[in-house]
């Protein structure tokens, strides 16, 4: 029961942050793309995707950070993807370009900006603006594994 509700509520956020990318101008979307297996496609296919975190393909992103891409391209443009986080990953204080939007499934993604900090466990969502300086992390203990959407290019800036 409490893991229907948690893939309930995530697919809900996951639906409501897509509709705020669309009116946030997200234009990428509609764009051809390299699927990760090497394939052209619209990202207007109405292709349906599944795939079990448990079972995904992971590489190493940076150290300490590892994805599996589920949809788009992190290095060109709008995407899904499952991240991990080792655990105790310091991600330092930087920014992103583009809008980021997460959903924890396992572990707690840890986050903390000038207006304070936040401990994002499982079934949470997060939406962090493109240019908002902030610093996060993987759980001490657990690290972190969540599902991350973006309506662009994936990066991480170094901020001061």
């Amino acid at each position: 029961m409490n893991n229907s509700l948690i893939a309930l509520g995530m697919a809900e956020v996951i639906v409501i942050a897509r509709t705020m990318g669309h009116q946030n101008g997200c234009s990428d979307i509609n764009k051809i793309e390299k699927t990760p297996h090497g394939d052209k496609k619209s990202a207007k296919n109405k292709e349906l995707i599944y795939v079990s975190a448990e079972q995904a393909t992971f590489n190493e992103r940076m150290p300490g950070v590892s994805m599996a891409v589920l949809w788009g391209d992190p290095d060109k443009g709008a995407h899904g993807t499952f991240t991990k986080f080792v655990p105790g990953y310091d991600a330092g204080t930087h920014t992103h370009t583009n809008d980021v939007w997460l959903v924890v499934l396992k572990g707690a993604y840890l986050y903390k900006d000038d207006a304070g900090e936040k401990r994002v466990g499982p079934g949470e969502f997060i939406r962090i603006p493109g240019g908002h300086k902030h610093w996060s992390g993987g759980d001490k203990t657990e690290g972190a594994l969540f599902y991350q959407e973006s309506s662009g290019k994936f990066d991480k800036i170094p901020a001061e």
